[in-house]
């Protein structure tokens, strides 16, 4: 009966995976797409604010885009930075999303209650060797964390119920099981991050250009002969400094998403080694315990 147990047990398992990786799979899909429609969309989403709203004409003397902007006009200022304005007002528009984005998504894999609460509980059901209700609390908390807990719990199971390998190797397979579904999850808490990381890296760059192209055009007034353009070089001091000051803006949100980002999965990645060193704990405990057991009734 026990090896028909086992048998069954062993012939679901690749199912169980099997739906894993599926699913695995089908939500990288979903993050490769959502990044491949919102880095276009935030593009022309910019252009739009760029010619229409900061470039409206209600903004500037003269009801001229060319003029200076009326006195206490912001967005009139914002557009005299150029055309590297809504490259950088873009960028800004990335990071905000994909920092939703990832909030919305490491919420989601934090499950239904807190992590903490969640793992204290698991820790509890196995000091009282209770790997059903272990296995409820997952199946109620959801997430990532509960779903790596809930494998590990899965080959808890399989290994105690299996009669031919010797205790060593049934916790390095229990540890590994861990270890395969922690490897599952993580790239999803991950994804995308590394397109904060790079605005990160090139938002201050790119405001950069647009700070030497409008000193360019300040040197040039300065060069003309005779006494110098005033307008062009307020212009081109205005550029330089509204450049600089939106790709400091878009460097410094991206690099405190991204930063807090990696701090949350850090810790969800401490929650899972936790829960799995207790699960790990338990089965070597338990199984000494019934070693000594045996050995007394012999």
């Amino acid at each position: 009966m026990e090896k028909k147990n086992a048998v069954s047990t062993n012939a679901a398992r690749p199912a169980a995976t099997t739906s894993t990786t599926t699913t695995t799979k089908q939500e990288g899909k979903v993050g490769s797409i959502f990044a491949s429609i919102v880095i276009p969309v935030a593009i022309i989403v910019s252009i739009l604010i760029y010619m229409f709203i900061l470039g409206n004409p209600a903004n500037f003397e003269g009801g001229d885009p060319n003029n200076h902007p009326l006195p206490g006009n912001y967005l009139g200022v914002v557009y005299k930075g150029g055309i590297i304005v809504p490259m950088l007002i873009s960028l800004n528009l990335m990071v905000l999303t994909f920092a939703i984005e990832r909030f919305l998504t490491i919420s989601r894999a934090k499950g239904s209650k807190g992590i903490e609460t969640f793992v204290r509980t698991i820790r509890q059901k196995l000091n009282q060797n209770d790997i059903s209700g272990a296995v409820a609390a997952c199946d109620a908390q959801k997430g990532s964390v509960a779903n790596v807990v809930r494998a590990g719990l899965g080959k808890y199971r399989e290994m105690e119920v299996d009669q031919t390998l010797p205790k060593d190797q049934k916790i390095l397979a229990i540890q590994k099981e861990i270890e395969e579904s922690t490897a599952l999850e993580l790239p999803m808490l991950e994804k995308n991050l590394v397109i904060i990381s790079t605005i990160a890296s090139i938002s201050t760059l790119v405001g950069l250009i647009g700070t030497v192209l409008g000193m360019i055009k300040a040197f040039s007034a300065l060069a003309t002969a005779g006494s110098p353009d005033a307008v062009a070089l307020a212009n081109g001091i205005s550029e330089a400094l509204i450049n600089t000051a939106l790709g400091i803006i878009g460097s410094t949100i991206a690099i405190i998403a991204y930063n807090y980002f990696t701090s949350k999965i850090d810790a969800l990645t401490h929650s899972i080694d936790e829960a799995g060193f207790s699960i790990i704990q338990t089965f070597a405990s338990e199984h000494d315990n019934a070693g000594h057991a045996a050995h007394r009734t012999i």
